[in-house]
């Protein structure tokens, strides 16, 4: 078994009985420049405290899995270069190494999961990409949504993603998704989208006996709750499709592929959206840690067991 260091805070709240949420850590080392990454970092924890809950931001430090990063932690993390951006297939060796790595979805579900955590607050999953049936590049984070038993808070998956098919996965492997106050499926910088949520929930008690039942029935995995952001901060899909269009034919002439994909659509799309991009991504981001932390409140109601 993998010893986990716990912080002081966590440790606590787990001998009290308070809540917990897991948060990633690939949103300050991969996310932001420093020193708004570590304000981004301290802003959420702050949300998930004035709601009740305890939040623990999950990374490997010199080859220890922490739960929970001090303050001191949390600003190293952040200036430092060259950390390792962890997902299932190298989370292990990593550890093995004496690495330091951030968290991406898939390994901060499987870190969360073997510290009893069950809710977690991210920005938005992973999925397929556009063109994965000739790349077949697929997140690793569907499969983990598939087998890792957390619920997961995120404002949908990636818009620049193939949004559809990432839907049709998570189908396929039983990953129930749940949108949150509202029919259609979030598209990240979006509130909307023209996708149909399998499910819908408006409570975050209802959310929270699913993910009990779930477990009571023996099925495996976890839960997808697709958060719209804050209607003041969103970015509407009429104006942002184009943009995200551009990105991808830019990032064609460039020749750009695989792992650099991501960050460089990220990158241009902030640059396209003269930094509304980033400022609806915080917004978001921290509308999931106060859902996620009223849901893990909710999970230790005696009513929802």
């Amino acid at each position: 078994m993998i010893p986990l260091t716990y912080s002081a805070e966590v440790a606590r709240a787990r001998k009290d009985g308070t809540a917990i949420v897991a948060l990633e850590s690939t949103i300050i080392t991969h996310g932001m420049p420093y020193p708004q990454n570590v304000e981004v970092a301290r802003l959420v924890e702050a949300d998930i405290r004035a709601a009740g809950a305890v939040p623990a931001t999950i990374a490997v430090l010199d080859g220890a899995l922490h739960i929970g990063l001090d303050d001191d932690q949390l600003t190293k993390l952040a200036q430092s270069k060259g950390v390792a951006k962890l997902s299932r297939a190298d989370m292990a060796a990593c550890i093995a190494t004496g690495g330091t790595g951030a968290t991406t979805v898939a390994a901060t579900m499987i870190a969360a999961h073997l510290a009893g955590i069950a809710v977690f607050a991210t920005g938005g999953i992973g999925g397929v990409h556009k063109g994965a049936e000739n790349s077949f590049d697929i997140s690793a984070d569907l499969m983990e949504l598939a087998q890792t038993a957390v619920t997961v808070v995120a404002a949908g998956a990636k818009a620049i993603l193939d949004v559809e098919k990432t839907l049709e996965v998570l189908e396929t492997q039983g990953v129930p998704v749940i949108a949150y106050g509202q029919d259609a499926f979030p598209a990240f910088w979006s509130r909307g989208s023209k996708l149909k949520a399998p499910l819908r929930m408006d409570d975050p008690a209802q959310i929270a006996r699913a993910h009990v039942t779930r477990a009571a029935l023996g099925l495996p995995g976890g839960q997808l709750v697709a958060n719209p952001i804050p209607e003041a901060a969103e970015i509407p899909v009429a104006e942002l499709s184009p943009i995200i269009a551009t990105a991808q034919a830019d990032a064609t002439r460039a020749g750009i592929s695989g792992k650099s994909v991501t960050p460089y659509l990220l990158q241009r799309i902030f640059e396209l959206t003269e930094g509304r991009s980033l400022e609806a991504n915080i917004a978001l981001v921290r509308n999931n840690a106060q859902l996620a932390a009223k849901i893990a409140l909710e999970l230790r109601n005696p009513d929802a067991n």
